[in-house]
């Protein structure tokens, strides 16, 4: 199966640059390399307002956003936080579009007892800026700090339960959404796990709730996170969303982007390093030699001061689960390259940025997440690797960690991963503790820090993937603690990973270098001999 993403590598062919974490370095991969590239960014939509517009008069499954506004009604307005994009969208941010033309409606219909929240989960609180880049200076000035807030899931006086699903799982929501008239949802879709019942069943619930579906059991289930018809987490996150939609009256608004994560600047990093031309070759070089000589502080504010010019692709409004029907689609068509077959190694850069770390570094169980959690799990159909493959990731897994945002991390990877890496043993014997230490959850209520339960959820992300990969070989590592705590091993080079990879028997590997961000998904499929040879295997296994 033949697609323009998908390169084999010849003995002619440059070496590929990745990640790792905030330097860009070149990897020479040996000939016989499969490469699997994003997808060239989809044409963004000409009119992004008028989409909005079209959108919430047209919704999927319900009647239009005017008819439900009534004067004197209680409008609640919940707007994803911070922890997408990645990095944060070139202003204007399309959930500041959203909410300007939702709450000029608003005004035009006598609606004004209105309020906004930042659904945070057991995120860490945003800054003041952090809110204006995403709602705009107008509504920011309007309605925060007294109608635009976080929400607070430890703030037990303003929490309700909706009811519990058949397996018993909670539905407990912040109590101002719950008892509005009407909720509105808005949702900026950055990968196919996210949105759907997602939005209000891990954005607005207590941490009760969350525990119900973040937990080593229900990351066991899940087949691919990016997959929701394969993931146990999106089934219990649907059973609770039945549950919620039943006691809300809910309008949905979901966004979707392209792929156009670098500024025009950088936009030769979304490209094969084989199609470069000569100005593009020598500003790839130029910018792996400066990151591999700059200071640490330099390179962080390089990445960060650089706002994602991502073009809005699709705009849908109206009942959860049909909107996001329309969602998922728009994400396979941005994201998914058809691929044939399975590696024995996965070679993948982990970048300076995640969901958990913005405007702030990638800690170590940051690293964890984003290797064996995410890009592990890029993929529909099977996985890119075979069970018990190696991962091969770059980075310096520093131990270094922020004290703002992440103070309870810095106890669960020095106290606890070094009693067990045992996802359930920490689950049984440490998750509850730490979850309701007093001093923690202070730092999360008043401060900017996680959640004290957000480290063993951090943990619990990796599961999948620990349980699939049979090694993970890091290289460029700046010390050895923190790979061996995490259960991994080390390289100095690629070629020495690679030859640790093959074995004493030498044998031949197939290697795929997953070349991302921008994110790509692989659509896996196996030939037919290949599938019988596994089922036997896995047959075999069993008895």
């Amino acid at each position: 199966m033949s697609h323009p993403c998908v390169v084999t590598l010849d003995a002619d062919s440059a070496p590929r640059v990745i990640f790792a974490g905030d330097r860009l370095v070149e990897v020479n991969m040996p000939p016989g390399t499969r490469c699997i590239y994003p997808k060239p960014p989809l044409e963004p939509l000409a009119d992004v307002d008028a989409a909005i517009r079209y959108a919430i008069n047209h919704p999927e499954g319900g009647d239009p956003l005017f008819a439900k506004l009534k004067p004197g009604m209680k409008l609640t307005i919940a707007v994803d936080d911070i922890s997408l994009p990645l990095p944060p969208m070139k202003r204007p941010d399309i959930r500041e579009r959203v909410l300007n033309i939702v709450l000029a409606m608003c005004a035009d219909y006598g609606v004004d007892d209105i309020e906004i929240i930042i659904a945070l989960g057991v995120h860490r609180r945003l800054r003041g800026p952090e809110i204006k880049h995403i709602v705009g200076p107008k509504v920011f000035k309007e309605y925060y700090p007294d109608r635009l807030y976080n929400h607070d899931a430890e703030d037990h006086d303003n929490l309700v339960v909706l009811g519990e699903t058949e397996l018993g799982e909670v539905v407990e929501v912040n109590k101002r959404a719950a008892e509005s008239d009407l909720l509105l949802y808005v949702n900026l879709n950055f990968v196919p796990m996210d949105g759907g019942h997602k939005s209000v069943i891990c954005g607005l619930v207590s941490y009760r709730s969350l525990r119900a579906h973040h937990n080593p059991k229900t990351m066991r289930q899940c087949h691919s996170y990016m997959d929701p018809a394969a993931s146990e987490l999106a089934n219990s996150v649907e059973r609770m969303g039945k549950v919620a939609n039943q006691k809300l009256n809910l309008f949905t608004i979901e966004t979707t982007i392209n792929n156009r994560m670098f500024p025009d600047a950088l936009s030769f990093l979304h490209k094969n390093e084989d199609d470069l031309d000569g100005k593009e070759r020598a500003l790839l070089n130029g910018i792996v030699q400066a990151t591999a000589i700059l200071p640490q502080a330099a390179r962080e504010k390089i990445f960060d001061a650089s706002p994602a010019p991502f073009g809005v692709t699709g705009v849908f409004a109206g009942e959860t689960e049909a909107v996001h029907a329309k969602t998922l689609e728009m994400c396979w068509k941005q994201y998914c390259v058809p691929v044939e077959g399975q590696a024995d190694v996965l070679v993948a850069g982990i970048p300076y940025v995640s969901p958990y770390n913005v405007h702030a570094f990638l800690n170590p169980l940051l690293v964890q997440v984003m290797a064996q959690g995410y890009l592990f799990n890029m993929y529909r159909g099977h996985p890119i690797l075979k069970k018990g493959g190696t991962m091969i990731i770059t980075h310096p897994c520093t131990d270094r960690f922020d004290h703002d945002q992440h103070a309870p991390y810095i106890d669960f990877v020095h106290r606890l991963l070094p009693e067990t890496r045992d996802a359930m043993e920490l689950h049984k014997r440490y998750e509850d503790e730490y979850a309701k230490d007093p001093a923690l959850i202070q730092m999360f209520r008043t401060g900017h820090a996680y959640h004290p339960s957000h480290p063993f959820f951090m943990w619990y992300w990796g599961e999948a993937g620990r349980q699939h990969i049979g090694r993970v070989i890091v290289v460029g590592a700046d010390n050895e603690y923190i790979p061996k705590l995490l259960g991994w091993e080390t390289a100095a080079t690629m070629e020495d990973a690679l030859y640790m990879a093959r074995g004493e028997e030498a044998r031949k590997l197939d290697i795929t270098l997953l070349h991302a961000p921008p994110i790509v998904m692989a659509d896996v499929t196996i030939p037919e001999a290949a599938s019988e040879s596994a089922g036997s295997e896995g047959a075999e296994a069993e008895s």
